[in-house]
């Protein structure tokens, strides 16, 4: 591959079939699951140059640890794997399958189908082409140069947990003229390649419809939405990541009667491992964790008028950003509406109900992607521009009759 480096599926399953590491291997004749040595460090037989080998290769491949400059730290290590583990949607773990409390335990993980719009065989390293708007001068979030994309990769390669959620599997190829997202006549556009660039999300909190918190996030790795704390350090959960914690409050905040809290401190009862929220440049996931139900609703929801169910510890993808565009392209032509970008999440309730409004609903979180608020606000600064120098353009020639 001259040099480029591997994403983590393709270097995983390298492993695996290296045949290196003790107790990594194929789970079934098949390929299409495997196991992963799973030994907790505080176990008496615990050996670092063999039990945390392969941890130590992805932080070594990764640039995270150098051997004789970097202080060796295996939980560190094994963190930063289950970290992309858990982030990665080419990879869902079987917990049914896992063994953790014999001599030598591991986990089992399936090897997900890939998922994308360009045929099949493309290169991993694919990308799709959208043009840039040349609406404004300068836009928080959007390079503008390669030097501010090399600044922002750079940035992005400092985050432990966000080096497989940044995939670049967004963007169509370019050679392939059916997948390549066509831009509207009426509006200006300049032709350098676009990431979405901006990872931050607008999340409130409600309940019975009241907002008690609303917070923009900033880390890369998105946000946990949970009861309490992430607990960190718990080696069959998920460990510590970058992700933002957003805890829910006391019902007491909300100043509701007696018998509501209490059933929203039962319902939080069951919400302490909550879910794990991102945004990356082909979408927005969500994970959940947590042992409460939680159901949404947004773009990619298969229901509008009854419950969508999160099943426990699998990725889900609630928006698609080619979707979006294209969308946002037909609306800009005046061939459909503008396409919706808002996430509903409820927890321990059935949602969407149609017999309960969403006011009645104990505990929901409103998301909303800011790279989509930005896009509809610059679309429509475009419209609006343009409709006035139209406006302009027709008085004029009115005066000149």
């Amino acid at each position: 591959m001259d040099g480029a480096k591997l994403h983590l599926k393709e270097w995983l399953v390298a492993q695996v079939e290296s045949g290196k590491y003790e107790g990594l291997c194929w789970e079934d004749e098949g390929k299409t699951m495997f196991r992963i040595p799973w030994k907790h460090a505080a176990k008496k037989d615990y050996k670092q140059t063999e039990d945390a080998a392969l941890f130590k290769a992805w932080a070594v491949y990764k640039g995270k640890y150098k051997e004789g400059r970097d202080r060796a730290d295996p939980t560190m290590w094994k963190t930063r794997l289950r970290c992309a583990l858990n982030k990665s949607t080419d990879f869902q773990e079987v917990p049914e399958r896992n063994q953790l409390d014999i001599t030598e335990p591991y986990k089992v993980y399936r090897i997900e189908q890939d998922v994308c719009l360009s045929k099949p065989g493309a290169h991993p390293q694919t990308k799709y082409v959208f043009k840039q708007v040349k609406l404004s001068p300068r836009s928080p979030g959007y390079p503008e140069n390669q030097c501010q994309k090399e600044e922002l990769q750079a940035h992005k390669e400092e985050k432990p947990c966000a080096d497989d959620l940044m995939r670049e599997h967004m963007y169509c190829e370019i050679t392939e003229k059916k997948n390549l997202i066509q831009v509207p006549d009426p509006v200006n556009f300049f032709s350098p390649i676009l990431n979405i660039t901006d990872f931050r999300m607008e999340v409130r909190l409600l309940y019975q419809g009241q907002t008690v918190t609303k917070v923009i996030t900033e880390s890369l790795d998105g946000c946990f939405i949970l009861q309490g704390h992430v607990p960190l350090g718990n080696e069959q959960i998920y460990g510590p990541c970058s992700a933002q914690q957003l805890s829910f409050p006391s019902p007491g905040s909300a100043a509701l009667p007696d018998c509501l809290a209490e059933a929203m401190n039962r319902l939080l009862c069951h919400l302490e491992r909550g879910v794990l929220l991102w945004v990356a440049p082909d979408g927005v996931f969500i994970k959940r964790f947590c042992q409460g139900r939680v159901y949404w609703s947004g773009p990619l929801a298969q229901h509008a008028d009854r419950p969508n169910k999160l099943e426990r510890e699998k990725t889900c993808k609630l928006m698609d950003v080619p979707s979006f565009l294209n969308a946002l392209q037909n609306s800009l032509q005046g061939k459909g509406p503008t396409p919706s970008h808002e996430i509903e999440l409820c927890f321990g309730e059935e949602y969407p109900d149609p017999n309960v409004p969403k006011t009645r609903k104990l505990i929901m979180a409103h998301v909303v992607p800011l790279f989509a608020v930005e896009l509809l606000q610059r679309f429509s600064l475009g419209q609006t521009e343009e409709k006035h120098q139209n406006l302009t353009s027709n008085a004029k020639g009115k005066k000149i009759d």
